[in-house]
């Protein structure tokens, strides 16, 4: 079967919603669009954020707090490349199936808030979520300045969720206090 134009990364045709054979096509793919989660029809960066919350209960009983640190950051690193190869193959500089920005993100979050119940992980999922599809302030500020398709628009499809779970986790340190 001939590999549609939509698929092929030097067609330069954009492809806005990505399908289980782009996903498989590469490893980059799998990766930034969160395993599957963000080839939701609906709301994709909330599904892979929903997918982040599910692997971390998962996780959280086998990793310590460096274990949780070193996941992350590797996370970020590997994320980087595979939001900037995925990025460039779609012909979208920030597509919203790319999602692995939220599921680093929100691991982030999960991890400073914690220990917590799951009222206090929902709260953090709620504040997430808001932060991220609002985009004001440091959301909007990452979002603009960093887009493209090399190394600086891999690096801002990551930065914009980083700035979202910092505004999370200020709003969570001051409902605490």
């Amino acid at each position: 079967m001939p590999e549609t134009p939509a698929a092929d990364p030097t067609a330069g045709v954009p492809l806005p919603h990505p399908t289980w054979r782009f996903l498989l096509a590469h490893p980059a793919h799998f990766i930034a669009l969160g395993a599957g989660a963000g080839l939701s029809r609906f709301a994709p960066g909330t599904a892979g954020t929903l997918w982040a919350w599910v692997a971390f209960l998962l996780l959280e009983p086998l990793l310590t707090p460096p274990g949780w640190a070193l996941l992350i950051g590797a996370s970020t690193l590997v994320g980087w490349w595979a939001c900037t190869v995925t990025a460039r193959h779609m012909h979208i500089a920030d597509s919203g199936h790319i999602v692995w920005d939220e599921v680093v993100a929100f691991w982030l979050v999960l991890w400073l808030v914690s220990p917590t119940d799951f009222w206090g992980q929902l709260a953090a999922f709620l504040i997430f979520r808001l932060f991220d599809m609002v985009k004001v302030g440091p959301m909007a500020w990452a979002d603009q300045t960093f887009k493209g398709f090399g190394p600086r628009g891999g690096f801002g499809i990551l930065l914009d969720d980083f700035a979202a779970a910092f505004c999370t986790l200020i709003v969570i340190a001051l409902w605490r206090v």
